[in-house]
């Protein structure tokens, strides 16, 4: 019983982790249809960003602004000077665009970062609560985690349905030359649907090196199973992403619990041959795709 309650909360807050990840995946591409491959080395670098403000001698919570702030910054000025001329190319450009990104900031991480590990630090407590005689692994931080995840979700869920600004970004993304007409800045949506896409990687980032180490690849795994859970849950779907996290999480939990953490990577990918084959839409998606 012990060991099934420690691998379900386990899976729990690794879900989440893959939430907030899949997020901005989910984001990005409602807000441009592209799939960002860099949304891990740019969180990774706002990352580092904050711990150079706490290691300053700053509070956590100023390195935690700073890099969210950052991650708004890059993330726009990314979309102007990388994405942007090759706008309105087809769209595999701007993908390729993005994975070279990927090396590039990754490899300028490592040279002004260096490439030893280094703590990040934690707001709240890393140790599990204790209830009796049994030790709960549900952490301060995880339950931060948890409400971070769902507060972000919320928000997107509530800016793409009930603002004017959401549906803007949404008309931009699909059809700009409608979206012109209609009197909508197209290059600022898309120019805004990057920045907001970047602050919500920020904050998985962050989630992620929270009482860890980080180091320049830090975040290449959560490519993987936050890209897996943004297909599993739906790309169109911020609901879908979150329970897509979970459900990614707490399998992957009872998998390296179970069965061997050496199987970990080989039962994501058959979790995501199951969802294309089955469901290439997502479990939360509703429209379907028309055959001629």
């Amino acid at each position: 019983m012990q060991q099934f309650l420690t691998t379900s909360l386990t899976g729990l807050t690794l879900g989440m982790v893959y939430a907030a990840f899949a997020l901005a995946l989910v984001l990005i591409w409602r807000s441009t249809r592209i799939v960002n491959f860099a949304q891990a080395p740019m969180a990774m670098i706002t990352t580092y960003i904050a711990l150079v403000v706490v290691d300053a001698g700053m509070s956590y919570w100023i390195g935690f602004a700073v890099a969210l702030l950052s991650g708004l910054v890059l993330g726009a000025v990314i979309e102007r000077v990388v994405i942007r001329p090759v706008e309105g190319k087809p769209e595999i450009n701007a993908v390729i665009l993005t994975l070279g990104l990927f090396v590039i900031l990754n490899a300028t991480a490592a040279l002004i970062f260096g490439s030893r590990y280094r703590s990040f630090p934690a707001p709240f407590g890393l140790r599990g609560f204790q209830v009796g005689d049994m030790t709960v692994a549900l952490t301060g931080f995880g339950i931060f985690t948890i409400v971070s995840v769902v507060i972000v979700m919320l928000l997107l869920v509530a800016l793409f349905r009930y603002t004017d600004l959401g549906l803007m970004m949404r008309a931009s993304a699909f059809n700009q030359e409608v979206a012109r007409l209609l009197g909508v800045n197209v290059g600022r949506m898309l120019t805004l649907g990057w920045a907001l896409a970047a602050v919500v990687g920020s904050l998985s980032g962050l989630l992620i090196a929270g009482g860890s180490l980080v180091y320049p690849s830090y975040m290449d795994s959560v490519v993987v199973y936050g890209f897996v859970a943004a297909v599993l849950g739906g790309l169109d779907s911020p609901g879908g992403a979150v329970v897509g996290g979970l459900i990614l999480g707490i399998l992957l939990s009872f998998v390296s619990g179970y069965v061997g953490s050496e199987l970990v990577a080989l039962a994501a990918l058959a979790i995501l041959m199951a969802v294309l084959l089955l469901k290439p839409g997502g479990l939360f998606s509703h429209a379907t795709a028309r055959r001629v």
